[in-house]
């Protein structure tokens, strides 16, 4: 059971976790301001030079895993003999790429070239798929990164079924025998009797509301949030706002974004991915620190 007075739960992973984590986070504070650091440090490069990186993105990817002669090339990528010359004179030419015994390989710029062509795929891809999120939170996306929910699931509400993001989250309430989170609404509707049964009875719980949230649900739940709170089976605290919603469950960790006019989930992100779990127990840690424990007050009324 997590003390109300303790910290945010939840372990750190490996310090290799950590190290990654911290770069991801680097480079999201530092992003805004990339363009007038390479403006400053001049030479900036042209853009057809990078389109042309870009193009030759796969060339880059295959020569990445082993080198290959021309015939590897033109097997690997499907490219005729006249394609695979003119590759690998793009590549020698560029300095990203060298012949030995007959095999072309990356040169050492080859290689961090190829890595972050690769990246910038996968953090567009990523981005593509939680644009329902970004939408939703597009104030806040100085709070958020990408590049940990890579491979989570997203579920996002239709007009035929508006619940699906709520119905998503409850089901991982259902699996988990721990749950912290923060939002700024319920975490779901006041008048979904499955979640808070969870959360008074079976799932230990803490959550961070906005003082009025709070309000709300002694209103609707008066005794049965009352026991909970002073059986120590559900924490509340309150802040007074938060820039998403937040869900750290036993294996997963889940970001839902909602309506501004209606405040229904509209969309719901989830991952097992380890590094989305670490960003989300310092988000979590940082955003408790700021808030106020009800517990004792409540006990009180």
């Amino acid at each position: 059971m997590h003390s109300s007075d303790g910290g945010s739960g939840g372990g750190n992973g490996s310090p290799q976790e950590a190290s990654v984590l911290d770069a991801v986070l680097e480079n999201a504070r530092n992003r805004r301001y990339l363009g007038q650091r390479l403006s400053t440090a001049g030479g900036r490069v042209e853009t057809d030079d990078l389109v042309d990186i870009v193009r030759h993105g796969p060339l880059l990817e295959a020569l990445l895993d082993d080198p290959l002669d021309r015939r590897g090339i033109e097997e690997r990528l499907d490219v005729s003999k006249a394609t695979s010359h003119r590759f690998t004179r793009w590549l020698d030419e560029r300095g990203l790429g060298e012949r030995i015994d007959h095999r072309f390989r990356l040169t050492g710029l080859g290689e961090v070239v190829a890595e972050e062509v690769l990246r910038f795929e996968a953090n567009v891809r990523t981005a593509r798929r939680l644009t329902p999120l970004l939408d939703a939170i597009c104030d806040d996306h100085d709070e958020f990164v990408v590049e940990p929910f890579a491979d989570a699931t997203v579920t996002v509400a239709a007009p035929e079924d508006p619940y699906r993001p709520v119905e998503r989250f409850v089901e991982l309430v259902r699996g988990s025998e721990t749950f912290r989170g923060f939002n700024t609404t319920h975490m779901a509707p006041l008048v979904l009797g499955e979640f808070h049964r969870h959360i008074f009875d079976e799932t230990e719980t803490e959550i961070i509301y906005r003082p009025e949230i709070v309000a709300r649900l002694f209103e609707t739940y008066p005794e049965r949030a009352q026991n909970a709170v002073e059986r120590g089976h559900l924490r509340l605290r309150t802040r007074g706002d938060f820039p998403y919603g937040l869900a750290i469950y036993d294996d997963r960790v889940g970001i839902g974004g909602y309506d501004g006019t209606t405040g229904l989930m509209e969309v719901f992100v989830d991952t097992d991915a380890p590094i989305a779990r670490q960003w989300a127990e310092r988000v979590y840690a940082s955003v408790r620190a700021d808030s106020e424990s009800l517990d004792a007050e409540v006990s009180e009324v």
